[in-house]
């Protein structure tokens, strides 16, 4: 079996695993207490914190750990609006093809009296500083702008944009989900102000993530209750869960040159492969992408049939976000790069981890190959385009 889904989740690793069932046992206590088992946990919970700040560039005390990339999200971008309220200020800018995590917290924004600008994304999936610049506003009070699209594999210029928002006293959120762990990342030297990440999208367990918050920056809770994380979220912190986390991020980083180089090598000979059936097109930049993510369209196939016969081959991957897997729409985020929807419907997203191998990538493209021509045998819209009755878009 070949699991090509990383970017949904990925596979606990062997150390994160160790020392979530070891501290299980040895620090189930509380850290909030005062007692010695207390104590024991509040010290494994302030190594982790120092862990995951020292990855980013933070600093601990900018950490708050969360339940995952979607609560932070949610609680960096509704901090933002807050703070800016109270300023006067209510304009918010993001773009069209952002994780829903974001896209659906300023939609509840909208209706609470904040203007939200989507940016239009590009052909190949970025975002350019100037015309981030461009639509910042003397109320704008926020721009959440991700690192690395969860489909296309998109790496957007964050370092670039966050200096203009920082030049233009603007507060510069970055859903980094699936960037952290996979590509360097300073919060400093990025002029990020907050970042939002989830450990299982690098080998942790899921139900963890963390927020960076820059020290300074107002936070909102989302969750009332104790004055865990220094007040900004309450609720007893999952210890053995952040530490996994700690351990897998810190994994991440130290294997993450030669893994960029094996992942980058084997996007390459998957693309350069995919290439080769005919009306097919990759997405998002060819070289500015996560080492890991290829995502194709190929004209006259439905993507669910794709994935299910694929399936059928031992290959598991996906058409796009596994938070929208039910929906029978297209990907908002193809179609925010301009794919039309016959076209959108025919997705596959591979996202590939350090496990796969030569052998597996071309039994990949062969696989896909044989399943996109037998698709299109008995393809209505197949076989228009090949009688004419269509143009081929791709």
């Amino acid at each position: 079996m070949i699991y090509a889904d990383n970017a949904a989740t990925t596979k606990m690793s062997e150390a994160a695993i160790h020392t979530m069932t070891e501290l299980l046992q040895d620090a189930w206590g509380n850290p909030s207490s005062l007692y010695t088992h207390g104590q024991k946990a509040k010290e494994v919970l302030e190594k982790a914190r120092e862990d995951v700040a020292a990855a980013i560039g933070a600093e601990p005390r900018e950490i708050i750990f969360t339940s995952g990339g979607s609560e932070a999200d949610n609680q960096a971008i509704r901090s933002a609006a807050e703070s800016g309220r109270r300023k006067g200020k209510t304009h918010i800018i993001s773009s069209a093809f952002e994780h829903h995590a974001v896209l659906h917290t300023l939609e509840r924004l909208k209706k609470e009296g904040f203007e939200v600008t989507l940016l239009d994304v590009h052909e190949n999936g970025l975002i350019r500083p100037e015309e981030v610049e461009a639509a910042i506003r003397e109320d704008t009070c926020l721009v959440t702008i991700m690192t690395a699209n969860n489909e296309i594999g998109t790496i957007e210029p964050i370092r670039e944009i966050g200096a203009v928002c920082r030049a233009k006293g603007v507060l510069f959120h970055t859903d980094a989900v699936q960037a952290v762990g996979h590509i360097p990342l300073n919060v400093k030297e990025d002029n990020i102000d907050l970042l939002s990440a989830s450990a299982h999208k690098f080998h942790g367990p899921k139900g963890v993530g963390f927020l960076y918050v820059r020290k300074g920056v107002p936070v909102t809770n989302l969750i009332e209750g104790g004055a865990q994380e220094r007040g900004r979220r309450a609720g007893t912190e999952n210890v053995p869960g952040i530490a996994a986390m700690a351990t897998a991020l810190k994994e991440a980083i130290a294997h993450m040159p030669e893994n960029t180089t094996k992942l980058t090598a084997l996007r390459d000979r998957l693309i350069d492969g995919l290439l080769q059936i005919p009306h097919s097109a990759l997405n998002g930049d060819r070289a500015q992408r996560l080492p890991g993510n290829v995502n194709f369209c190929f004209e006259g196939i439905e993507g669910e049939s794709l994935l299910l016969l694929l399936d059928d081959k031992g290959i598991q991957a996906s058409s796009g976000s596994a938070c929208t897997s039910g929906s029978l729409d297209p990907s908002h985020v193809l179609l925010a790069i301009g794919r039309v929807h016959d076209v959108a419907h025919g997705s596959l997203r591979l996202s590939i981890g350090e496990d796969l191998t030569e052998e597996d990538a071309d039994y990949i493209i062969r696989s896909v190959g044989e399943v996109v021509t037998y698709l299109r045998g008995f393809s209505p819209i197949w076989r228009d385009l090949m009688a004419g009755k269509k143009e081929f878009i791709l």
